[in-house]
């Protein structure tokens, strides 16, 4: 796939989407805000729409699946990652999925599908991983419009509402968009058209995000999902979508061949292989996802390097060890992230111990669990001498004996430490 350019890009380059294919890599299964027209059901085989997916992969499945699926469709030009949540809602996963594909795959195009709240604080990652383009869903431009769109936005442990949660969206995008064209990420605008909400509000966006550097609009008509606020909302009717498009087109390029693809599509925009597939994607999801040569480390919660001895919430360094020919080594220590900062503090420490393929604790909850585990780094509960959970890690040694008691905490099930620095 030498000299692969944004005009092998099916979205963004028409003539292109009989040619050139692309693959959805559902890693991104969390959502940082409610729109009133979206349901995500993560397991429907019968439809066609972003949100939805058969199944949800970890970093190192989806390169997996990415390489089977490019031996049977060679022509597979882009790789990117649409949900079935928001790309920066787990922005680890995100980037730990990007690095894998970037450094398998140099030529492959890179892109990504989001809502535009987290964006800003990695975009200069993404221009060091070569992210030929970012898709920005932005439904409106006046806080008060999008108020109707947005019942709530979350960033970190703070939910904001009403009026102040769209106005806080609406500041985030605008960063955003201004940030990834300074670093020359182009941006396509995603709007979707909601008859009654924002649809004579769709000139307004395209002048705005026209102004603020973006390259491409793509205005989709919503389609109503059961279960949401919006389900009685008629889809717009393709008469006003070309008028729409065409008013829009004055001020920015429009995009008039979007397919409005599954979080997991994979092939051509008109010849979409996903059936033909999901069997490959399950069979990836269950494999194991961790990679032994690029993850040759074990990390350890100890006080004193002996014993592990620590809840993953109290240890403020951890022993990094190896297995070398003259047997268990310890490498270095790696000072802990600072405490305070929720769910960010455990995805600053899977990005810190991404080199481990496990981390042994004395205990931890199920947010620093789940997230872990879906980095790539498997975290044991045990206690008692590092050596022997060295060689469980290792050489597949029997773990049970050494486990210690699960006892409750106030900051998750399964700790046994005193829940300090837990937050």
């Amino acid at each position: 796939m030498t000299g692969l350019t944004i005009q092998n890009h099916p979205c963004f380059n028409e003539h292109a989407k009989g040619k050139w294919g692309r693959i959805h890599l559902p890693v991104a299964p969390h959502c940082n805000i409610r729109c009133n027209y979206c349901n995500r059901r993560h397991d429907c085989v019968n439809e066609s729409r972003p949100g939805v997916t058969s199944t949800v992969l970890r970093p190192r499945q989806a390169l997996e699946y990415l390489e089977q699926v490019t031996t049977k469709m060679p022509n597979i030009s882009v790789a990117g990652i649409a949900g079935p949540g928001d790309a920066f809602a787990d922005p680890v996963t995100t980037l730990e999925t990007l690095r894998l594909v970037r450094e398998r795959f140099p030529e492959m195009l890179l892109c990504l599908a989001t809502n535009g709240l987290n964006v800003a604080p990695y975009i200069s990652e993404l221009a060091e991983l070569q992210v030929s383009h970012i898709t920005m869903t932005v439904n409106a431009v006046d806080p008060v419009i999008g108020s109707r769109i947005y019942p709530w936005v979350r960033v970190g442990k703070v939910i904001y509402r009403g009026l102040e949660a769209a106005a806080f969206l609406m500041e985030r995008q605008i960063d955003a968009i201004k940030g990834l064209k300074k670093h020359g990420i182009l941006v396509k605008v995603n709007t979707i058209v909601i008859p009654g909400v924002n649809d004579d509000h769709v000139r307004d966006i395209a002048v705005k995000v026209a102004e603020l550097g973006a390259d491409i609009q793509n205005c989709m008509p919503m389609y109503p999902n059961a279960g949401t606020p919006f389900e009685a909302i008629p889809e717009p009717t393709p008469a006003l979508m070309a008028r729409l498009r065409h008013e829009a087109g004055e001020f920015i390029q429009q995009m008039n061949h979007c397919m409005r693809c599954r979080a997991d599509a994979v092939g051509l925009l008109d010849d979409d292989k996903c059936a033909e597939f999901r069997q490959c994607l399950s069979n990836c999801s269950k494999a194991n996802s961790t990679d032994t040569k690029a993850r040759p480390y074990v990390a350890v919660a100890s006080m004193e390097g002996m014993l592990v001895n620590q809840h993953l919430g109290e240890a403020r360094r951890f022993h990094i060890w190896a297995c070398t020919e003259d047997g268990y080594q310890l490498v270095e220590l790696r000072d802990a992230p600072e405490p305070g900062t929720g769910t960010e503090r455990w995805r600053w420490l899977a990005r810190l111990l991404s080199d481990c393929r496990a981390v042994l604790v004395s205990g931890l909850g199920e947010t620093p669990k789940k997230v872990l585990e879906e980095s790539g780094i498997m975290p044991i509960e045990m206690t008692g001498f590092v050596q022997r959970g060295l060689e469980a890690i290792y050489e597949g040694a029997d773990l049970s004996r050494w486990k210690g008691r699960r006892q409750g905490c106030a900051k998750g099930s399964g700790c046994s430490g005193d829940a300090m620095g837990c937050g």
